[in-house]
């Protein structure tokens, strides 16, 4: 999809579908065509490539033994007819449902039509003669079709509940039709089908409504996409069904792998179009990564080698398609304020877990740990003070430690000591300039004398000194140490390797990145876990540039320093980092998603956390600049430093970088692919 604009969402793996609830009158398919086609045009105008309608559409639902007359099956096939020749000028695929008679039975039919070509036609598997339904009273199954092809609009097509329809001019686009029923019953169709490479599977039906069954129908659409790893869209039938003995509520629905994506009005009265972009590589990556999908796959290979395939070119819009789908600027961070306080909890109760099973495992009561007044440092003693109370255990026997170094602010140290006081831990500062300046002395460094030398051998003699001291810390008071670093500084190699902030006896933060660390700090302050005395230093802490305080600066009240100035915002980096992780996603890729998330402040949903001057907009230019120093660091120069990483729990399905968790790669490997494609197909401007 090359020849695409940037700016088109089917260049970046997306595809619009629409799922439509026209009016319609009982067994007059003439007025029910021309809401179909009505609907269709709005679709394909919209940029949508494929438009689902409800069950028997054409004719209605309701129209019980008058599908057995043969004016209202002449009146349907003509407006098949009608739909066959319009599709010509109509950039959609339609998919239809309509009553077909053939080979002496009447089949409840959806039929794929495209550019004046019908594609195929599925009939229902499942008939439901139970409670208020009668369907085999009219209708034919599926298993008791003889032929595999019939005749529709004077052309000879594939006939059968197995057919599935490849997109020969987008990847990952396999649609399956199913109908009603069919997606209700142990076994569905689409399951098979999903099987055998759909992607998205779609369900017209007609589904009357009772207490109740919406939430039902949602839930189980939800849990069909998240089982097997697809798209699904569903069409119920709405306003002008008979109600003489049923309702109905037009219920659209579009899920994909497990999320909601877009509903429709219910009960509505006039015609509707839902639209939703679909994620097609998304759902490849979850495929390719979810072996169980793969060997499930292998069981079933004999039923999946009788699925017949239909090739169709989609009528894909040349020009740009902006995408409509919401993405979350913080995809580690949930925008609803009861979600993120919900996540926060959670993610607590991991990490607390993780900590007091460790200490029971090796039978150590006391542990140590380095306490900057920075954000991973409080996170870290956050966990150890509620480990010590989940253990029945005083906080005291927490052995925290500031110690600071040639480049310590007031502002920080003050905080550190604030904290540790308010949470009730053994205080205790070192000052490491004395042996930092020894060994800089040691090594013939100019620094040792005074003189302005700010390298990397003066950085990393204080990050050493500082683990230094409290391994042998630990040694002496037989306790553990608690590791402070967190998942970005983790991706970014932004951390000291060995004796260094890179090792600990034990990792608390190593699987959460930097700002949902901000989420969980400022979710103890406001929850008030700790008491307002700590909860007044937590918000300060959080208002402290992210700093690792290494080289001096003019004013001592504050660090010099800036890590987001080396390495890029963590805002943004956080975002590169999930896409790249989870997904695997081509750097090009991540920058349109990047750009679409965050070149417009007003545009979605913001943590309420983050007051409306302190919203950030990134351009494409910087997009692709900061996404270009994040592969570098993660692919090509930081990677030796995980592969080394000390045990930690993992906190989310966004993954984790130890290589005994979700992350194995070579330490030498080089980042030329990855940047070559983010220097060819992402623009400059």
């Amino acid at each position: 999809m090359a020849d695409l604009p940037f700016d088109s969402l089917y260049r970046h793996g997306f595809a619009r579908v629409a799922v439509a609830v026209p009016r319609i009158r009982v067994a007059d398919p003439a007025f029910n065509l021309t809401h179909t086609l009505d609907l269709a045009r709005e679709a394909a105008e919209r940029g949508a490539v494929l438009t689902v309608f409800p069950e028997l559409g054409l004719s209605s639902y309701t129209a019980d033994d008058l599908f057995h007359q043969d004016a209202l099956d002449a009146a349907v096939s003509e407006a098949l007819d009608r739909v066959v020749a319009a599709s010509a000028e109509i950039d959609t695929v339609l998919i239809v449902g309509a009553p077909v008679r053939s080979q002496g039975r009447l089949f409840n039919c959806a039929i794929a039509v495209c550019k004046g070509v019908v594609l195929g036609v599925a009939p229902k598997s499942y008939l439901p003669n139970y409670r208020e339904f009668y369907e085999k009273r009219q209708f034919a199954a599926a298993r008791e079709a003889w032929d595999d092809q019939i005749e529709v609009a004077g052309q000879r097509v594939p006939f059968g509940a197995e057919l599935l329809f490849t997109a020969t001019n987008l990847d990952g686009f396999v649609f399956h039709l199913e109908i009603c029923e069919d997606g209700w019953v142990p076994l569905p169709p689409s399951g098979y089908a999903a099987l055998a490479g759909a992607t998205v599977l779609v369900n017209l039906s007609a589904s009357n409504i009772v207490i109740g069954k919406a939430d039902y129908r949602r839930a189980l659409c939800t849990s069909h996409s998240a089982r097997y790893l697809a798209a699904y869209l569903y069409s119920a039938a709405g306003h002008g069904e008979s109600t003489t003995d049923m309702a109905w509520d037009g219920q659209a629905l579009v899920c994909e792998n497990g999320d909601l994506l877009a509903e429709g009005e219910r009960f509505a009265d006039h015609p509707q179009v839902v639209i939703a972009d679909l994620d097609l590589q998304r759902l490849a990556s979850d495929r390719l990564r979810t072996t169980s999908f793969a060997d499930t796959v292998h069981d079933h290979r004999e039923r999946l080698a009788t699925i017949r395939r239909i090739p169709v070119e989609l009528p894909i819009p040349a020009g740009a398609i902006a995408l409509e789908r919401e993405l979350p600027r913080f995809p580690y961070v949930p925008a609803a304020t009861a979600a993120r306080n919900e996540r926060c909890a959670e993610v607590h109760h991991i990490q607390v877990e993780g900590l007091s099973t460790r200490l029971r495992a090796t039978g150590s009561q006391r542990v140590v740990i380095g306490v900057s007044g920075g954000l991973d440092s409080t996170q870290a003693l956050i966990v150890a003070a509620k480990t010590m109370d989940r253990l029945g255990l005083p906080r005291t026997n927490i052995l925290a430690y500031t110690m600071p170094g040639f480049g310590t602010s007031t502002r920080t140290r003050t905080d550190a000591h604030e904290l540790m006081a308010a949470l009730g831990v053994s205080a205790h500062e070192i000052d490491i300039r004395p042996s930092a300046t020894q060994m800089l002395r040691d090594l013939g460094h100019p620094a040792a004398d005074g003189a302005e030398q700010y390298d990397i051998t003066y950085e990393n003699v204080q990050a050493g000194e500082r683990t230094s001291h409290l391994f042998r810390l630990a040694n002496h008071h037989h306790a553990l140490v608690v590791g402070t670093g967190d998942l970005s500084e983790l991706a970014l190699g932004w951390c000291t390797f060995g004796v260094g902030d890179h090792m600990a006896h034990y990792s608390v933060n190593a699987s959460v990145p930097k700002t949902l660390i901000k989420y969980l700090i400022a979710w103890a302050a406001e929850t008030g876990q700790f008491g307002p005395e700590a909860a007044k230093v937590l918000k300060s802490i959080l208002l402290t540039e992210i700093s690792p305080e290494l080289i001096p600066g003019a004013d001592p009240a504050d660090p010099a320093q800036s890590s987001e100035a080396t390495v890029g915002p963590y805002e943004l980096q956080d975002f590169h980092l999930y896409y790249l992780l989870r997904f695997g996603y081509r750097p090009s890729r991540i920058a349109y998603l990047a750009r679409h998330a965050w070149s417009d402040p007003s545009v979605g949903s913001w943590p309420d956390l983050i007051p409306a001057d302190q919203r950030h907009a990134y351009d494409l230019p910087i997009i692709k600049h900061w996404l270009g120093e994040f592969l570098r660091r993660f692919i090509q120069t930081s990677q030796f430093k995980r592969s080394t990483l000390p045990n930690a729990p993992k906190v989310g399905s966004g993954g984790s970088l130890s290589p005994r968790g979700d992350w194995r790669a070579p330490s030498d490997a080089s980042a030329a692919a990855w940047l070559d494609e983010l220097a060819r197909n992402v623009p400059d401007e």
